[in-house]
């Protein structure tokens, strides 16, 4: 991770650690690198969307004018999902993409995820120039003056074609089906009503009248209560949560019941494998991924890999790999046969799917997962690497894995942001997960290694 971009773009408070100013500069390096080596008459040509936060306008613009000022057109799409700023940048030929967006932060929180032509996150090599151009490190861009000054293009085409993409990609009709949809006051507001009216579900949305200051305010995925009651309430056959840029999505089935990532990639897995769409039988998680997921998949002959934790991990084994399905238990989903980024939409049209081909309901598909109880302690210790590698901590953990066995799991995992080393424990009750993050905490104490407690 860099200075100022993240594992998930360049992210904070905006006007504090974010400013319209950081992202002018950033709009203007974006226009100046992909445009240099343009033919005669070419322009460079970059694609934006934004979230429904206030501060999304402000920043919409600054990036236009960045981009503008050195002669490459901006493309505005308008309040759209983070997947539609990939499948746009990907199909219409845009030399980059750049979503607005903090994603399930709250609303004074903002960011700026760069997109490159292929509809990935940012490589980490020009994630590098920009962070040295931010700083003065490299020399100022040139402006473009008279008519080679760029052009700011309405392109709200590009989000009805994404909407037209995700319409065609379902292969049932919805029919018959109450669906409610929590679309947190934010990007999927735009998008999923729509979608799901096409395609004939009788469908029920919540939380979709943004005002700039309520997205992901006690709704969306990250506040699943709200859905869970609406669905009981109503009589719904399943709900769907998104966040505030539509790239996650969790699902609530008919009687309440959350179904997380995990599950959702355990649903969706069975029925790709039984339909022949299961690259090499196989599913990509990351190391937080519930233990119960690897018991229910062991089960079913469904092998996995692990990769560190973000979506753009999970995404760069998959595209090396050739696999077609992964994610993370928070519900960034990625079906890589259709989309190159974590599709909340799509993650649900793909559960209506399987609900209606095997014609069961979301709880009888996801039944066979045990969700195995987790307990998770951050602790703050002094130095991260020393914690972790500490030679009585590290026989603490052995001493935990051999009493486990094939019933649980320990994991001690740093923290990327802050001096915390995370302390996890899976296994078939929460005393016995308790007793033995407690246990291995115990020990780091004892060796001097933790700061105090968070």
């Amino acid at each position: 991770m860099g200075k100022y971009f993240g594992t998930d773009g360049y992210r904070g408070e905006a006007n504090v650690n974010l400013t319209a100013d950081s992202a002018f500069r950033v709009g203007k390096f974006l226009g100046w690198y992909y445009g240099q080596g343009k033919k005669e008459g070419e322009r460079c040509r970059i694609v934006i969307g934004k979230d429904t936060r206030r501060s999304s306008y402000m920043f919409e613009y600054a990036i236009a004018a960045g981009i503008t000022a050195t002669g490459a057109d901006a493309y505005l799409l308008h309040v759209t999902t983070t997947p539609s700023v990939a499948y746009v940048a990907r199909s219409e030929d845009f030399d980059c993409g750049v979503m607005i967006s903090a994603s399930h932060n709250p609303f004074y929180d903002n960011g700026l995820k760069v997109i490159n032509g292929n509809g990935e996150k940012l490589g980490e090599d020009v994630i590098e120039k920009i962070e040295d151009y931010l700083d003065g490190v490299t020399p100022e861009v040139p402006l473009a003056t008279r008519d080679n000054i760029g052009r700011t293009v309405d392109f709200a085409a590009g989000r009805n074609r994404y909407i037209g993409y995700l319409i065609s990609l379902a292969t049932k009709s919805f029919k018959g089906k109450k669906v409610a949809l929590d679309c947190s006051n934010g990007s999927a507001s735009s998008i999923a009503k729509s979608v799901f009216d096409a395609l004939g579900a009788d469908t029920h949305v919540i939380h979709n009248e943004p005002n700039g200051i309520n997205i992901n305010d006690k709704c969306g995925s990250t506040h699943i209560e709200s859905l869970q009651k609406f669905v009981k309430d109503q009589g719904c056959d399943v709900g769907f949560a998104y966040d505030g840029d539509a790239d996650r999505c969790l699902a609530i089935d008919e009687d309440g019941n959350l179904i997380d990532g995990d599950q959702i990639m355990y649903v969706c897995g069975c029925y790709m494998k039984e339909k022949g769409q299961l690259q090499d039988d196989t599913i990509v998680t990351t190391v937080m991924s519930n233990f119960g997921l690897y018991k229910a998949l062991d089960e079913v002959g469904i092998k996995y890999e692990k990769t560190k934790v973000g979506d753009r991990f999970v995404y760069e084994n998959m595209s090396q790999n050739g696999f077609s399905l992964g994610g993370e238990q928070s519900g960034h989903i990625i079906f890589l046969n259709h989309a190159t980024t974590g599709d909340g939409i799509l993650t649900s049209i793909k559960v209506m799917e399987t609900m209606l081909a095997k014609k069961k309901s979301l709880k009888e598909l996801a039944s066979p997962f045990t969700v195995f109880p987790q307990v998770l302690k951050n602790v703050r210790v002094l130095d991260k690497e020393a914690a972790q590698n500490d030679e009585a901590v590290v026989a603490a953990v052995e001493k935990v894995t051999e009493e486990l066995g094939s019933d649980g799991r320990i994991l001690l995992r740093a923290s990327g942001t802050e001096p915390l080393v995370r302390v996890m424990v899976e296994a078939d009750t929460v005393d016995k997960c308790d007793k033995y993050v407690d246990q291995v905490i115990d020990v780091m104490k004892e060796r001097g290694l933790v700061l105090d407690e968070q």
